[in-house]
Parts: C-alpha cells; sequence; structure tokens
C-alpha cells in the first residue's frame, strides 16, 4: 500500500504551482476574446488538470518494474501508432499529428516520448558494454532514429528535436565523456562555419586539434572528420535549393525585422509584451498586447510572452525558479535510485520537461526558431498536460522506490 506522506510533496507542489499559474495565465490571455468558447479555455484547462492528476496518481500506484519489463513492447506499440497517424490520422495544416476522438485528439508522438525513454532506459541499465562501444552507441542512436524519421513525416521538426535530447542526456548519464559528447555534435558546428570557407578552414584546424588531444580512437576520429566534411559540403548546396520562403524563414529568425509583417511578426509581438512589462508587470488581466490581441497563439505556444507583459520579470523568475527546482530535485533523485533504469527513467523525464521549457521559452524571447513547442504545465493543451503529469508521477514513483533494485 502507498504511503502517501512519503511521496516527494516539493516536487509535485512546484508542478501544481506551474499548472494553477498557467490556468490563470490563460484566463487572461483570453478574457477578451470576442467568442465565448475562447474565453472558456482555462475552464478546460482546469478540467484537463483534474484528468492529469488521475493519471498522476494511477502511474504511482504501478510498479516501475513492470515499465522496465514492457519497454520494448511499449516502444513498439508507439511505433506502430506512429506509423498509423500517418495513414489514417486527422490532419491540420498540412500536419497530420493527432487521432480525433470526437473533441479530445491524442499525438502518438506524446506515447513515443515515454515510450523512448523506458527503451533507453532499459536498454542502458543492462547493457555491459563500456559508453564509448561503438554498437552501444549505434544501436541507441537507431532507436531514436526510428521514431524521429516517422515524426519528421507528420511534419514536426520541434517534437522530434525532444528526441535527440533524450538520447544525449541518457547518454551522458549512462557514462559517454562530453567530450565525447561535444564530438558527436561537431558536425552542427560545420554547418554553420560552411557559410564562409575561411571560417570552415579555421574550424577545422581546432577540430583536428581537439581530436588530437582528446584521442578517441582512429575509427571514432575519422567519423567525425568525414560526419563534419560532409555537412560543410552539404551545407551551400542544400541552401541554393532551399524555396524561398524557406530561406526567408531561417533568416528571419535571424533578424525577424526583416520579415516585420510575416514570418518575423511572432516574435516581435512576443518580444514587445515581454519588454513592455519590466520589473513588475502591467498586472493581471492588464496586458496590452494579450487584449488587443496583437499576440498570437498567446494561451498555447506564447503563453510565456503574457507572463512576461503582466507580471514581468519577477514572474518570469518565480516561474524559470520553479522549473529549476524540477530539474535538481530530479538530479538528487537520480542520483540516489538504486536501480539503473528507475534512475534513467527519471534523467528522461526530466530532459522533456528542461528541454521544451528552454525551446519555448527561448523561441519567445527570439532566442530559438518557431518550433511550436509548448511551455510544460503551463501552455493550454489537454494531452501534453497528461504527459507532463505522468512524467512527474514517474519522477516520484523513481524516488518513493528509490532503495529498490
Amino acid at each position: 500500500m502507498l504511503n502517501y506522506s512519503d511521496l516527494d510533496w516539493k516536487l509535485i507542489g512546484a508542478a501544481l504551482a506551474l499548472s494553477l499559474i498557467g490556468v490563470l495565465l490563460i484566463m487572461s490571455a483570453q478574457h477578451f476574446a470576442e467568442s465565448e468558447y475562447a474565453r472558456e479555455y482555462y475552464q478546460r484547462q482546469l478540467l484537463w488538470l483534474a484528468v492529469a492528476l488521475v493519471f498522476f496518481v494511477a502511474v504511482i500506484h504501478l510498479p516501475l518494474r513492470l515499465f522496465d519489463l514492457s519497454a520494448y513492447l511499449l516502444y513498439g506499440i508507439a511505433v506502430i501508432l506512429l506509423i498509423l497517424v500517418l495513414m489514417v490520422g486527422s490532419a491540420r495544416m498540412g500536419a497530420s499529428r493527432w487521432f480525433a476522438f470526437g473533441p479530445v485528439s491524442l499525438a502518438p508522438s506524446d506515447i513515443a516520448k515515454i515510450a523512448l525513454v523506458f527503451t533507453l532506459a532499459r536498454f542502458f541499465a543492462y547493457s555491459k558494454r563500456p559508453p564509448t562501444s561503438k554498437r552501444r552507441l549505434a544501436i541507441s542512436a537507431i532507436l531514436t532514429v526510428i521514431p524521429i524519421m516517422l515524426i519528421l513525416k507528420q511534419p514536426d521538426l520541434g517534437t522530434s528535436l525532444v528526441f535527440f535530447f533524450i538520447l544525449f542526456v541518457l547518454w551522458f548519464w549512462s557514462g559517454l565523456s562530453p567530450w565525447y559528447l561535444l564530438m558527436i555534435l561537431s558536425p552542427l558546428a560545420s554547418l554553420v562555419t560552411a557559410s564562409y570557407w575561411w571560417s570552415w578552414a579555421l574550424y577545422f584546424v581546432v577540430l583536428l586539434t581537439f581530436l588530437g588531444i582528446v584521442r578517441p580512437g582512429i575509427l571514432f576520429s575519422v567519423t567525425v572528420v568525414v560526419a563534419n566534411l560532409a555537412f560543410g559540403i552539404v551545407t551551400p548546396i542544400v541552401w541554393n535549393r532551399l524555396a524561398e520562403y524557406q530561406r526567408l524563414r531561417i533568416l528571419t529568425f535571424i533578424n525577424p525585422e526583416m520579415d516585420p509583417r510575416g514570418a518575423g511578426y511572432q516574435i516581435i509581438q512576443s518580444k514587445i509584451a515581454i519588454g513592455s512589462g519590466g520589473i513588475w508587470g502591467k498586472g493581471f488581466l492588464n496586458g496590452s498586447q494579450s487584449r488587443l490581441e496583437f499576440l498570437p497563439e498567446r494561451h498555447t505556444d506564447f503563453i510565456f510572452s503574457v507572463l512576461g507583459e503582466e507580471f514581468g520579470l519577477w514572474g518570469a523568475l518565480i516561474v524559470l525558479g520553479l522549473f529549476g527546482f524540477i530539474l535538481v530535485r530530479s538530479i538528487r533523485i537520480a542520483a540516489r535510485c538504486r536501480s539503473r533504469f528507475a534512475s534513467h527513467v527519471v534523467m528522461g523525464a526530466a530532459s522533456i520537461i528542461i528541454f521544451q521549457m528552454l525551446v519555448n521559452i527561448g523561441m519567445t524571447l527570439g532566442f530559438m526558431p518557431v518550433t511550436g513547442l509548448p511551455l510544460p504545465f503551463v501552455s493550454y493543451g489537454g494531452t501534453g498536460l497528461v504527459l507532463t503529469w505522468t512524467l512527474v508521477a514517474l519522477i516520484v514513483s523513481a524516488d518513493y522506490h528509490w532503495q529498490e533494485y
């Protein structure tokens, strides 16, 4: 029988505080909306919060051993669902990402995130090979790339990035050196520096010097160099083949003022909203950007902009502090879990929450491209809220059973 008094109520309290802040911000964002349906978004979010808490209670009563044993089965089901959604899913705005059940939509990519966490956690927990084993790296990468390829077909670039982040966090947590992670990520630097031949040449001097110092092995070094060369050579070819609107989208991310009424509009309005809030904000229900509807998607992707405008810097710091608390708490729980599977599950769950938070807030501040990732706990959306509270349940459950192998 579960003893509720032994649960991590500080962690649960932080998640609940973020969820309630989200309800208030959704209420404010839609308070002056013309349709009654839009004005009632906060009521539906409260209802979804109740559903999410039911899922939370259900998950913490399930033994983690059950997820350990069924990890690969869940992964297979998630992959099948990702294939099915491409064939019979509900299409919206050119994307096929959801199964529609009346008023409720289910995104199989959310299920795939949790399934991948379980699968990688089981794989790393029981693998006898060293962290730098090429076979170990290759198998874990293949397990991650399969759902990513299916999600890119939807298409949903933002969600696919979450899967990469889960893999990198669990690579690190399972013992792979940060230097190796840096080298695996190095082709991205080649992608950027290849814009000018002199910067690309200088980058290669640095890369070869780095490989000479770290000495990761001949095969690994050759693979890194070839990957960097390939990314650098392909960059100008890909750029020249992009459609005009695709180039404009990339250039607008670097400089939103290039297209202030088109691709740069959301970022510009978001930065105006956050900047106008100052230190103390304009007050609850007093955000002019929200009230006058200058800010698009203000109850979902750009909910942080509403927070910045109405509650200013101090409000943003409170929300960031709550996310930081969840991260620190999760790392402490993962570090003390005796079960390697449970430890990896905690880090995988926390990585989903923190990555989506970083990308969403970076997007509203203009540091990241607009990817459509919601702010966990806070943005409007039922399935996203249920997913996030399921992740919290896994972390809390691992903490409760930390002594079990």
